[in-house]
């Protein structure tokens, strides 16, 4: 895939790194070669991005040939607004109070350069500025006002960088542009990229390392150029083409915002930020279940005017769960009316609504895994030992499971398979991991997940590596799907 840098003259640029060329603006506007080329990434580095300026339409023009531009139009529009700006920045506040504490002046003026600067204890407030405002070249004016403010974002062109900064934007360009690139076998050559949101510190991460580089060797294969990113690539999600989320999922947390800021780029996502809000919320899940006549334990939504019934109608034991839990955590089993009473008022200080759900004890629960309305796994997930869930932590804090055991779908009870086929459907077409119980020949589903485990050795017992080949499959079809445009992102 073509990298170009369009700057309007490009000795302005004194940068040259291999296969990155340097492109002046006009040329890249007029010439055919750069109209009818596809799949190009697009840094513009022009002088002016005011509405209708040369930089302006480098960045239009971009989006309209199916590029990848840096800024795009909307960021450029995020500029223009210095409202914008100053709502945007809240979110870092914390972090830039702590970053200028030290500092005297009633000013203080931060160029940001791929996301960095030259003083490394300006380095993680300068990825965050540049996840916020995606240009290659940014600065950021702070003023204190009792407290400091971020007063205005502007991108910097290439003809303003200081001369004594040159040698570290050369450097930082560099390591940028070298660091975006995975070696491959010199016969592919791959047309699109993916990233991978991944937080190897996460205790209880949707995927092992092992299986990470799983997928990594299953999309490499395939012919996609792979690259592992964290919270502070934020600003870096519009030069991939998908993103693929293997990580534990919130609404209240960056995983969302970068599921809805890579939906937002036009990137294919997995998972995509929908399906986080819905999988998410087991109130709305409860009703959405519910609604469509999909069997589930009886299940009553709880809020202070109706708490005084529950026990009534459900019984003991039941299980109270908080609507975004996640990992067995947030879920409670009650054994008596005064627990319930004490633990409900607890959850519903922090939720106007929770889950009650009866009860239904089995040695183990389903868990069946769905790809854009397919299965691809089913697992048994025994309880922990002397314990009614599949996790139970110990006094000591370390986790506990039941043993597991993957089968081949084939040889799954049909009506588990089809039950979890019909939940997720209601869903949408992407990666989910449904939980059911069985009872005779009734199923029950407990749950949809977003972004299911998918471990080495565990879900993919069966299938092995052609389990992560299946996943990254699906990733190349939506791409060309919908670069032949008959995929909207």
């Amino acid at each position: 895939m073509a990298v170009l840098i369009v700057v309007n003259n490009p000795k302005d640029w004194p940068l040259a790194v291999p296969g990155v060329e340097v492109v002046a603006a006009r040329a890249y506007l007029t010439e055919p070669r750069y109209s009818a080329l596809k799949g190009g990434k697009v840094f513009n580095l022009c002088r002016s991005y005011r509405y209708q300026s040369l930089g302006y339409y480098v960045s239009l023009l971009a989006e309209a040939r199916g590029h990848k531009p840096l800024p795009s139009v909307t960021t450029l529009q995020d500029f223009a607004s210095q409202a914008l700006v100053r709502l945007l920045s809240d979110d870092l506040d914390a972090l830039v109070q702590r970053s200028l504490a030290p500092l005297r002046s009633e000013e203080f003026v931060l160029s940001i350069y791929f996301g960095r600067n030259l003083a490394r204890r300006y380095d993680r407030l300068s990825r965050q500025l540049y996840g916020l405002f995606q240009a290659p070249l940014l600065r950021a004016h702070f003023v204190r006002r009792e407290r400091w403010q971020l007063r205005q974002m502007v991108p910097i062109p290439a003809s303003d960088i200081p001369a004594e900064h040159r040698d570290f934007v050369v450097q930082v360009a560099t390591e940028y542009f070298a660091g975006r690139r995975t070696a491959l076998p010199r016969r592919a050559v791959p047309r699109y990229d993916l990233a991978i949101l991944y937080d190897p510190s996460e205790a209880l991460a949707p995927s092992d390392e092992a299986a990470l580089q799983r997928f990594v060797r299953a999309a490499t294969a395939l012919g996609l150029r792979v690259e592992v990113i964290g919270r502070d690539d934020y600003g870096r999600l519009a030069e991939f083409d998908a993103l693929f989320l293997r990580q534990t999922t919130h609404v209240n947390h960056y995983t969302y915002r970068f599921a809805r800021r890579a939906a937002g780029e036009g990137l294919v996502v997995i998972d995509d930020p929908v399906s986080i809000l819905k999988c998410t919320n087991k109130v709305y899940l409860a009703e959405l279940l519910h609604r469509h006549r999909i069997p589930t334990p009886r299940t009553l939504v709880v809020h202070r005017d109706n708490l005084a019934t529950v026990p009534q109608e459900l019984g003991f034991p039941c299980v109270l769960k908080t609507p975004d839990g996640a990992f067995s955590q947030g879920v409670i089993k009650v054994d008596s009316a005064a627990a319930f009473f004490a633990q409900a008022e607890r959850l519903l200080e922090r939720s106007d609504l929770i889950i009650a759900q009866e009860f239904v004890p089995t040695p183990f629960d389903w868990r069946v895994g769905i790809l854009d309305h397919q299965p691809l796994y089913v697992c048994k997930y025994h309880m922990a030992a002397h314990h009614w869930q599949i996790l139970r932590r110990d006094r000591a804090g370390r986790n506990r499971y039941g043993k597991v055991e993957t089968l081949p779908v084939s040889q799954a009870p049909r009506q588990v398979v089809r039950t979890a086929l019909r939940a997720a459907a209601l869903i949408g077409d992407g990666l989910y991991g449904v939980d059911l119980k069985q009872v005779g020949r009734r199923c029950y589903v407990i749950e949809v997940n977003d972004n299911p485990n998918i471990d080495a050795g565990v879900e993919d017992a069966v299938l092995g590596e052609a389990l992560y080949r299946r996943i990254m499959q699906v990733f190349l079809d939506r791409l060309e799907r919908r670069s032949a445009g008959i995929l909207r992102p």
